[in-house]
């Protein structure tokens, strides 16, 4: 069944939305209250040319929330459960937001862009609004506000080809989740060595939204000779990659995970000594242990379509966990998902089902990722 968003002024249009318009996508999602491509048609094509060539997305529903003054190290320091004291200007890092119970919230990108000021690139969900709170709670010198930055993304093995061309070989030296601010036919932006897939390449994050449209079409130039095209984040390459997905692997409304559940216990600094929202819930779940662990299964029969919703797994008759989404792998020919299931169950695990469409399946589990 095919269903269709309504455009409207309450959902946020992107600096690209009408470049990506004009280039043919197909369909909209929306992602922090902003409409994000869903794909542009040719889903197989989009999926190679991740795997095999360049593409370019645009991201800009990553919203970004700065933190800017003399306490802004401060407050990012506490939002976060990983220790940032040696995170330098320049530098990203990965670092998972918890509430005061230890549950996750959000899983960001933070960048440094000075001593006092920081973006967090946000997952889906409102973490402006909750760094407002906490800053004016403990009394923090430091402003918390979206400033104008939209991200766009280079993506795929060609990708360093397509920046090397429009910025200049010294992008070669960015090391992963480094980043630099600068121009590019005038127009501002820092250069990220990053993005939402394990293909390798950049994030432009543009910093005047009345230029996306240049921005897109000077990428698209650029990138016509090593076959650039229109795309989206993927759920089969993410998937065969064993990316955590914040807002369909685990979305603390209705699917609540802590970060030793979704395997980021090694950016949750307890024994550090640093203060951060939830240190004590997680202290205990690490002492106590987990219940549940995020796996991949492999899903047997006939090629699967994706889901739109958890789905329950089950062990003979009983509830085991959840699968978050599944999908067929064009890499490994295979029925694949991600799911959060029960800490006893191993590869090893017999009699394990789950029900697609009415379809009782067998299916099996592993390690992720599904592909290094």
């Amino acid at each position: 069944m095919t269903f269709a968003v309504s455009i409207g002024s309450n959902i946020r249009k992107s600096p690209y939305f009408d470049a990506t318009v004009a280039d043919g996508v197909r369909s909209f999602s929306v992602y922090n209250h902003m409409y994000i491509p869903g794909n542009f048609g040719d889903p197989d094509a989009e999926y190679d040319r991740l795997i095999h060539g360049v593409c370019m997305w645009d991201v800009a529903a990553q919203r970004q929330v700065e933190i800017q003054g003399p306490q802004a190290g401060e407050l990012a320091q506490y939002l976060t459960t990983r220790d940032l004291s040696k995170t330098t200007i320049g530098q990203g890092r990965y670092v998972p937001v918890c509430d005061h119970d230890g549950i996750l919230i959000n899983d960001p990108v933070l960048l440094k862009l000075s001593e006092d000021r920081y973006w967090m690139s946000i997952a889906d969900s409102d973490i402006q609004l909750w760094a407002k709170a906490i800053a004016r709670e403990r009394g923090l010198n430091a402003a918390v506000f979206e400033p104008d930055v939209s991200p766009l993304a280079i993506q795929g093995p060609k990708a360093l080809n397509v920046v090397r061309d429009l910025f200049g070989d010294w992008v070669a030296d960015l090391r992963y989740f480094m980043f630099r601010e600068t121009h590019l036919m005038g127009i501002p932006l820092v250069l990220a060595r990053s993005g939402w897939s394990k293909q390798g390449g950049f994030e432009l994050y543009l910093m005047d939204q009345t230029r996306g449209a240049d921005l897109w079409a000077i990428v698209k130039s650029a990138g016509q000779p090593h076959g650039i095209g229109p795309g989206a984040p993927n759920d089969a390459e993410r998937i065969e990659s064993g990316q955590l997905s914040f807002g369909a692997d685990c979305r603390f409304q209705t699917y609540p995970a802590n970060p030793f559940e979704v395997g980021l216990g090694a950016l949750v600094s307890t024994d550090s000594g640093i203060d951060f929202v939830g240190r004590d819930a997680l202290i205990k779940i690490q002492k106590d242990g987990i219940k549940r662990h995020r796996v991949g299964i492999i899903i047997d029969g006939d090629t699967i379509t994706q889901n739109q919703h958890p789905i329950t797994l089950f062990q003979n008759e009983t509830p085991i966990g959840y699968a978050s989404e599944v999908i067929y792998s064009p890499r490994l020919q295979k029925n694949i998902g991600i799911a959060l299931v029960d800490i006893r169950i191993t590869p090893e695990s017999k009699d394990l089902s789950i029900s697609i469409d009415g379809d009782h399946r067998k299916l099996s589990t592993t390690p992720l990722p599904f592909i290094s």
